[in-house]
């Protein structure tokens, strides 16, 4: 079912495509578009505590998805398995599941749509492009990019839970003196 999914999707090739997916993609490498974000945000007293939940969020997801489950589960790419498909970004070199791009995309922009949700409604739809074009490109299986995007989505939650009991710590401790 995966790779029945992925060549539909081979069909839709368009030069214009090719070139949106492409940057579409470049948007989520190595998640800097989002850090990016989460540093403006730290910027900006309005965005303070959803850029807070931002960057744990997106260090639980690097933890949970890089550094635990790609090297666990070891799946191999779409584009490893059948390399007749030509390839419009470099070949990855890191396991498949779950589609990092997703999961780093999904645990921001829900962290976003958590306190801004005008801002986060934007950051959804780029979330949901930037996983589409992991598939589109060939580098991911559909599944990869669902548990990329479930990942996401739990990194968010657990990061709110865990500003949000430190904030009312902080403000506990306060109320004391």
């Amino acid at each position: 079912m995966d790779f029945w999914i992925l060549y539909q999707l081979q069909e839709l090739h368009s030069e214009i495509l090719d070139r949106l997916m492409v940057g579409i993609s470049f948007l989520g490498n190595a998640g800097w578009f989002w850090i990016a974000l989460t540093i403006l945000f730290l910027c900006i007293p309005k965005y303070r505590k959803c850029a807070a939940v931002m960057a744990v969020a997106l260090i639980l997801d690097l933890c949970i998805c890089n550094l635990m489950l790609k090297p666990l589960i070891v799946r191999e790419r779409p584009c490893w398995i059948d390399q007749s498909v030509e390839l419009l970004v470099t070949m990855p070199t890191d396991y498949s599941f779950p589609s990092g791009h997703s999961a780093a995309s999904f645990a921001a922009a829900v962290s976003v749509f958590f306190f801004h949700r005008r801002e986060g409604i934007a950051a959804l739809l780029l979330a949901a492009l930037i996983a589409f074009s992991r598939l589109y490109l060939f580098v991911h299986f559909p599944t990869d990019v669902l548990g990329g995007i479930l990942t996401g989505i739990l990194c968010a939650c657990i990061a709110r839970k865990i500003i949000e009991t430190a904030v009312r710590k902080k403000i506990s401790k306060m109320r004391k003196w």
